[in-house]
């Protein structure tokens, strides 16, 4: 599939479909110079969140993620840092090897910048809120279910948040990538909010496999990640909590309920690991 016109200065003279997903397209672009870059078109649906994203990769400026080069509309045009992943390092070299990697990353992508937060991001609050419309239509229903309890953890951290910054927003295993630079998250959604939310959905992923459901890879995975960041392993499972069951509650939106009980699943696995460390 060839790409839409791009401007001219971009110099994009050959493009590879390489991937077609719920974000939108990409494809590995040659450019004049010889240089390879990635071309990316979003999806009607991530669209909403292309300002918010963009502003991100500018305040990181190739510090722990890719590179923005340009922009057009819905294309973006990327550094190309290749198709190994995270995922494909944790087949390699084991599950502990690979959230060290996760760790460095998220490391860089909240270290300190002289250049203000963007202005288009948006707030971890405002990123809940299919997880507090589940809830309270389960309340209204008279159910006391997981996406209630998960709400009310989502809550209580919202509500004790430290060190705001902004935040990448979809840090997992497919969207960290080794590249000639080193180890760079792609695709950030643009939120804003307390560091520690960003190493959620890592518990949820990788999506292939039972290794998300296993509650000694949740108190691994909290440990590494506890030392490397400094947050409490128990707030870490608090965010993994909450987010597991908003991630489920997406899943409900969209009519995929095997998915959402998976996703429920992963946060039982992280409540039943911070139930471990306070015994």
């Amino acid at each position: 599939m060839a790409p839409p016109p791009c401007p001219a200065h971009w110099r994009i003279v050959a493009a590879t479909l390489v991937s077609d997903g719920i974000g939108g397209k990409v494809w590995r672009a040659e450019r004049a110079d010889g240089s390879a870059a990635a071309l990316k078109q979003a999806s009607p649906a991530a669209l909403r969140e292309l300002d918010a994203a963009t502003g991100f990769l500018r305040w990181t400026d190739g510090d722990g993620a890719v590179r923005l080069l340009g922009r057009a509309g819905d294309l973006l045009l990327l550094e190309w840092a290749g198709e190994d992943t995270l995922a494909d390092h944790l087949e390699r070299h084991g599950d502990d090897r690979a959230t060290e990697v996760a760790a460095a990353v998220l490391q860089r992508l909240h270290a300190a910048r002289d250049a203000p937060p963007p202005s288009a991001l948006t707030t971890l609050h405002d990123h809940f809120a299919g997880l507090f419309r589940k809830a309270e239509a389960d309340r209204r229903a008279g159910r006391r279910t997981q996406f209630i309890e998960a709400a009310e953890c989502a809550q209580a951290l919202l509500s004790s948040q430290r060190g705001i910054r902004p935040l990448h927003g979809d840090v997992h295993h497919a969207n960290i990538l080794s590249s000639p630079r080193g180890w760079l998250a792609i695709d950030p959604k643009g939120l804003v909010g307390e560091p520690a939310f960003d190493a959620a959905n890592l518990f949820c992923n990788p999506l292939e496999g039972d290794l998300r459901f296993r509650e000694d890879r949740a108190l691994s995975m909290a440990a590494i990640l506890s030392r490397a960041i400094g947050v409490a392993a128990e707030r870490l499972l608090d965010h993994a909590f909450a987010y597991s069951a908003l991630s489920a509650a997406w899943h409900v939106e969209d009519g995929n309920a095997d998915e959402a009980g998976r996703s429920l699943a992963v946060g039982r696995a992280a409540r039943a690991a911070r139930a471990r460390l306070t015994s």
